[in-house]
């Protein structure tokens, strides 16, 4: 009779500290293996957020006349604010975008008793913060290039990213045991992730939203995290601590129950695959 995996905190933090060379191996992979036999390969990773970057900043500067309200009213600078929000909400929506087809594109792993499936949504997580951390880069060298400064506060930004990342990874371990089951999901996902653009302060700041609609964007697993890495990095503005501690709690509470929901439903994938 096969033993049931365990689903308590401990089995989860266990289960990541204990396979974290696997999934190292396999977070290279991902991130080489998806660039490789191309000319420009790893700057493929900057061109469409560097395009998009372009297209938004001349139609809301442009177009809609839009702005910070910070004084500097310069498409430099509104390119670079804009650019801080994309960056995560392009880590958050590759993230949910690929979660809902992680168990179904290895199937064969399902088969094999002894690999680990729960470390796929890590792997496809760290992977996407590679990306992210060279977006990152490019954010700091636009700052030094407009003569804009990095406040000390961005040594904060590691603290500020933990609720992302640890929501991020329980809303993967959620999808992707639901996409082995709905495999409409996938289809579903890039509404879900372009809505979640819109709903977050990435192409305005949330204090020109009425006080009610500021409080359900906050909900939005983007939106403190765009709001306080602007405020670290650009603003220089001191970091929030009881909100983030909130922010911190309810993410660690995701995070558990996406492993708890993905460890209860695992045995039902090699029947369905």
């Amino acid at each position: 009779m096969t033993t049931a995996p365990s689903t308590s905190p401990a089995a989860m933090v266990g289960a990541l500290v204990r396979h974290r060379g696997l999934a190292w191996d396999l977070v290279k992979r991902d991130f080489i293996g998806r660039y490789k036999g191309s000319i420009m390969g790893v700057a493929w990773s900057l061109f469409n957020p560097l395009v998009m970057l372009a297209i938004y900043t001349v139609v809301f500067t442009v177009a809609f006349k839009s702005s910070w309200g910070t004084g500097d009213e310069s498409k430099v600078s509104f390119a670079i604010v804009l650019f801080a929000g994309l960056i995560v909400h392009g880590f958050f929506a590759e993230c949910l975008n690929r979660a809902p087809g992680l168990i179904v594109s290895h199937a064969n792993y399902v088969k094999k008793v002894v690999f680990p499936l729960e470390i796929l949504p890590l792997v496809a997580l760290c992977s996407a913060l590679l990306h992210f951390a060279v977006s990152l880069a490019v954010l700091f060298v636009f700052c030094l290039l407009a003569g804009m400064p990095v406040h000390p506060g961005a040594l904060l930004l590691p603290l500020v990213l933990l609720p992302l990342v640890l929501v991020t990874l329980g809303l993967s371990w959620l999808l992707a045991s639901l996409g082995v089951y709905l495999r409409d999901l996938s289809q579903g996902m890039g509404i879900v992730t372009t809505v979640a653009l819109f709903l977050a302060p990435v192409f305005y700041p949330i204090e020109v939203l009425p006080p009610a609609y500021r409080g359900l964007i906050a909900w939005n697993p983007i939106t403190i995290p765009i709001i306080q890495m602007r405020d670290l990095i650009l603003w220089d503005k001191p970091l929030d601590w009881q909100l983030w501690s909130v922010s911190l709690a309810v993410s660690a509470a995701v995070c558990y129950v996406g492993y708890w929901w993905f460890q209860k439903s695992r045995r039902g994938f090699a029947d369905v695959l």
